[in-house]
């Protein structure tokens, strides 16, 4: 399989920061993974509470607010750090930092592992110790990777409005007062939408011990922290988001990135059974003779037009299957309901990369490789060939980025009603969390669209359907398979012999 490698992120200068001091090896089965910096147990930062941290970060924007309203606007902390925003970056007010950050990320295609499970603060003073939680957390506030074809400062400067909005939505963020030396009390509240900490009202004393039933309560040394905790979910949602990304990235050759310098060139012409001279020859009376051999020659050119593409889809058996390896649960599968899934959706996810490059007239591999309406329609039929056309037309005309058919593909995968599935409970968990995590992400990109939707999830039965088709078309191809010099992975994972003990 062809590995990621994983460059160093260029380091934001900056006296507090640490910089990075390990790398993991990459597991043999999946691509190179960046390990995140380490972290000395004992130093000052790691021995101090999240609080307190938080703390000490909101006693600097306090103390710019104090000193006039025209300070206060001027600065408007980045969603990602808390550091001063320099601008409008990649959908989001950001910081330098975290603008380069990001779009190292996403350019170099870096993969990041948290070595604390996901669940590191990331402010301004330890930004650089964990990329992973710090990438998770430009997702989460809206950082899109589909910004990178932009110029990455869109708006410029901050507008005003937007400037004076986040101040308002900034201002108090992470603020955490002690219970037992302030008469109101703050409540901090991580808000799901954009995963970062807000506040409400000061809240009186008997006010705050009836919304402290339902929030966490985290002890420090000198307070009681009450933070209202209702986002656990959404994060973990965030998670399987970020983790079906970078898979669908490193696995899948239709991204946008990858085909807008593709070459497109057609099939190579297939070769010549019969000549012209042997129809001159032929006794124009033999009608059955030309008959016969009609069909012998639309016969042989479905077969090489068959070789063909079964030699451009074979190397996108092997990315859906490293892909797979990636989805969130699949490995933790039992290794027949993993082969199950993979066999019999494969086609279907193939399908959904592919329709990024299908049109009324042709299909382009990732290749670059085309084929044309009418070969299509030679290797299968006309009637599933406009059905093929007509899933790929309205599933492009619904927008999606790469990070949303990464995480419909993954849903498609793990479908639990396949025959000989076992483990059929287990497959549905992990489908109603990916069908979860898409819904975040699509009604946050398409916020003002919301049949985009529910028209995507009706693409569910109708890519099922097609599967299904496309399976009795390959009856085919297992009744003629001495006829074809197959790749063994393509015969393998449609169930195709390649040899007389296969029939056994």
């Amino acid at each position: 399989m062809e590995a990621v490698v994983a460059s160093s992120t260029t380091q934001e200068p900056s006296s507090e920061e640490n910089s990075p001091r390990q790398n993991a090896a990459a597991d043999s089965t999946f691509a190179s993974v960046k390990q995140e910096p380490g972290s000395n147990p004992d130093s000052p930062l790691e021995a101090s509470s999240p609080s307190s941290i938080a703390i000490r970060e909101q006693s600097n924007y306090v103390a710019a607010d104090s000193n006039s309203s025209n300070t206060t606007k001027s600065f408007v902390p980045c969603k990602v750090c808390g550091d001063k925003a320099s601008g409008y970056h990649y959908g989001v007010t950001s910081c330098e930092g975290c603008k380069g950050f990001f779009r190292r990320s996403i350019q170099k295609q870096i993969e990041y592992r948290c070595l604390r499970d996901g669940k590191c603060l990331v402010i301004r003073l330890n930004r650089n110790r964990c990329q992973y939680c710090r990438f998770k957390k430009c997702l989460a506030v809206g950082m899109s990777r589909d910004y990178c074809i932009f110029p990455a400062v869109r708006y410029g400067r901050v507008p005003k409005r937007s400037r004076e909005r986040s101040v308002e939505d900034q201002q108090p963020a992470s603020r955490v007062v002690s219970t037992t030396t302030a008469p109101d009390v703050v409540v901090a509240v991580v808000s799901p939408s954009s995963n970062t900490v807000t506040t409400t009202e000061a809240m009186s004393p008997s006010s705050v011990v009836t919304a402290a039933t339902n929030t966490a309560v985290t002890p420090s040394a000198n307070a009681c922290s009450v933070i209202v905790d209702n986002d656990s979910k959404q994060v973990a949602l965030y998670d399987v988001i970020l983790e079906v990304s970078q898979a669908h990235h490193a696995n899948c050759n239709y991204t946008d990135e990858r085909t807008r310098s593709l070459q497109k060139r057609p099939f190579l012409p297939p070769p010549r059974y019969k000549t012209e001279d042997d129809d001159e020859d032929r006794d124009d009376g033999d009608s059955d003779q030309v008959a016969s051999s009609t069909a012998e020659s639309l016969e042989n050119d479905k077969c090489w037009l068959w070789q063909q593409f079964a030699t451009c889809m074979t190397p996108c058996v092997q990315r859906v299957v490293e892909f797979a390896k990636r989805i969130p649960g699949f490995s933790g599968l039992g290794q027949d309901d993993q082969l199950i899934l993979i066999k019999l959706g494969f086609f279907e996810v193939w399908l959904t990369h592919v329709a990024k490059l299908t049109n009324n007239q042709q299909l382009v591999f990732d290749d670059g490789t085309l084929v044309t309406k009418q070969q299509l329609e030679t290797m299968y039929d006309s009637e599933f060939t406009t059905s093929v056309i007509h899933f790929a037309n309205s599933f492009n005309a619904l927008g999606l980025n790469d990070t949303e058919v990464g995480l419909f593909s993954a849903a498609v995968l793990l479908t639990a009603d396949r025959p000989g599935v076992t483990d059929v409970k287990t497959i549905e968990q992990h489908q109603d969390k990916l069908i979860e995590a898409l819904k975040v992400q699509v009604n946050r990109t398409h916020a003002t669209e919301p049949q985009v939707l529910s028209n995507l999830l009706l693409k569910l039965p109708e890519l099922r359907n097609l599967g299904t088709k496309h399976n009795a078309h390959l009856d085919w191809f297992r009744a003629n398979w001495r006829k074809l010099a197959l790749p063994p992975l393509f015969a393998e994972i449609f169930d195709i012999p390649k040899s007389e003990d296969d029939l056994q």
